[in-house]
C-alpha cells in the first residue's frame, strides 16, 4: 500500500478525498480538527495547524511517502477598500506558507519513495478574475507559482507536482455562497455543466 498524507482532511475536498482513498492506501491525514466522519475512516490523523511553522511533524510522518495532498484553503471576499493588510497575511499564511511548511517537512520521505506526488489546489479565480477575490486569488496565484517552481526543482527527483483549480464547490468553506436557492441556482448558471461542484468530483 502507498503512503499517501492529506493535510486538510476534515471536511470538504479533503475528506471527500480521504473517503476515495482509505481502502487502497495508507492514509496519514492531517488537520487542526477532526470530525467524525473522518474518525469513521479509521486513519492516523495528526492534530496540526498546517500553517504553524513550529507544529511537531518530526516523527510523524513513514520514512517513505508517496503522495502529499495540501487541501486548505480560504474563501475571503471582501471588496478591496474593507480588505486589511491583517486579511492578505491571514489567506497568504494558510494557501502558501502552511504548503510550503508541510512540503519541507515531508520532502525526505517523498524523495524517498523514487516516485511520489504532490498535489495544491488553487482556483479558478486566479485565472477568472472575480470581483471581490483579490486576497484568496492573491495567495492562490501564488501557490501556482509554487507549485511550477516546485516541479522544476523536483523533477530530478521523481516528485510531480501538479496544482488543480476548481471553481466554486459544495463545501462548508463555500457554505455562506451558496446559502439560498437563489445564490445556488445563480452559482450554477456560471459553469457550463449547469450545476455547482461536488467534492467528491474533484
Amino acid at each position: 500500500m502507498k503512503n499517501i498524507l492529506i493535510v486538510g482532511a476534515s471536511r470538504g475536498i479533503g475528506l471527500a478525498l480521504a473517503k476515495h482513498l482509505h481502502q487502497s492506501h495508507n492514509l496519514i491525514t492531517a488537520s487542526r480538527t477532526s470530525s467524525d466522519e473522518l474518525e469513521a475512516l479509521g486513519t492516523q490523523h495528526l492534530s496540526i495547524d498546517a500553517s504553524d511553522e513550529n507544529a511537531a511533524w518530526d516523527g510523524q510522518l513513514p520514512e517513505v511517502l508517496h503522495g502529499l495532498v495540501y487541501c486548505p484553503g480560504t474563501i475571503n471576499l471582501k471588496p478591496i477598500n474593507r480588505l486589511s493588510r491583517k486579511d492578505f497575511i491571514d489567506d497568504f499564511t494558510t494557501n502558501v506558507l502552511g504548503a510550503v511548511h508541510v512540503i519541507q517537512r515531508a520532502l525526505p520521505a517523498l524523495k524517498a519513495a523514487k516516485g511520489s506526488s504532490i498535489v495544491l489546489y488553487s482556483t479558478v479565480a486566479v485565472k477568472a478574475g472575480m470581483g471581490f477575490h483579490s486576497s484568496v486569488a492573491a495567495s492562490k496565484a501564488a501557490i501556482e507559482g509554487l507549485g511550477r517552481s516546485l516541479a522544476a526543482e523536483l523533477a530530478p527527483y521523481a516528485v510531480r507536482v501538479n496544482v488543480i483549480a476548481p471553481s466554486l464547490t459544495d463545501t462548508s468553506l463555500a457554505s455562506a455562497l451558496l446559502s439560498t436557492p437563489e445564490k445556488r441556482e445563480a452559482a450554477a448558471k456560471r459553469h457550463p455543466l449547469q450545476q455547482v461542484g461536488d467534492p467528491a468530483d474533484v
